[in-house]
Parts: structure tokens; C-alpha cells; sequence
């Protein structure tokens, strides 16, 4: 059974920092690139970052020199460390893998920054 799992959202004040995870099951990890999305309710989902199997990485310029995204294929995990977070990050944050066979979402987990 394919599962991704999100987990480490969460209540910060701004300027703080949180790291996401995303962990799969079911499907060979290693073989699909991986990014993190966001959405905001009544706005269109949202790129915010990418690493592909080969290591290469893509931010969205508005996170650009403040979030980190990593894989651990031992692990089978993605994660996004953010750092100094502002509350127009606050969003619903979501995983997904794909490759040329298939592609997986997450469910998602909230982000507030919130003073």
C-alpha cells in the first residue's frame, strides 16, 4: 500500500523554524524525485521546492535562502527545513513523488507562523 506521510507542522512565531518530513511506503522511493508543495485556501497550490533523484534542487524565490529541502532514500524521507518563517508561509504543506510510472501526494501537514 502507497503512503506518504507528512509531519512536523505546526504553531511558530515568525522568524522561527520547523522541519517537515515526508515518509514513504509501498513504492521505490529512491527512483522518483520529490517535492514540497503548499496551498493556501482560495489560492492555487504552490511549488516550493524540488530535488530530484540526481540531487538537483529548485526553490520558489520567495523561500529562496531560507528553506532547505534534503532526502534520505535509507530512510525513505524527504525533508524542508525552514528557517526565519514569516506568515505568508502559513499553508497546508504537502509531498509528492513522482517519476515517468507514477505519482504520490501527501496529505499534508499546516504550517501557522503567527505571532
Amino acid at each position: 500500500q502507497v503512503q506518504l506521510v507528512e509531519s512536523g507542522g505546526g504553531l511558530v512565531q515568525p522568524g522561527g523554524s520547523l522541519r517537515l518530513s515526508c515518509t514513504a511506503s509501498g513504492f521505490t522511493f529512491s527512483s522518483a524525485d520529490t517535492d514540497w508543495y503548499r496551498q493556501v485556501p482560495g489560492k492555487e497550490r504552490e511549488l516550493v521546492s524540488t530535488i530530484t533523484i540526481l540531487g538537483g534542487l529548485f526553490y520558489a524565490a520567495s523561500v529562496k535562502g531560507r528553506f532547505t529541502i534534503s532526502r534520505d532514500n535509507a530512510r525513505n524521507t524527504v525533508y524542508l527545513q525552514m528557517n526565519d518563517l514569516k506568515p505568508e508561509d502559513t499553508a497546508l504543506y504537502s509531498c509528492h513523488v513522482r517519476n515517468v510510472r507514477y505519482s504520490y501526494w501527501g496529505r499534508g501537514t499546516q504550517v501557522t507562523v503567527s505571532s
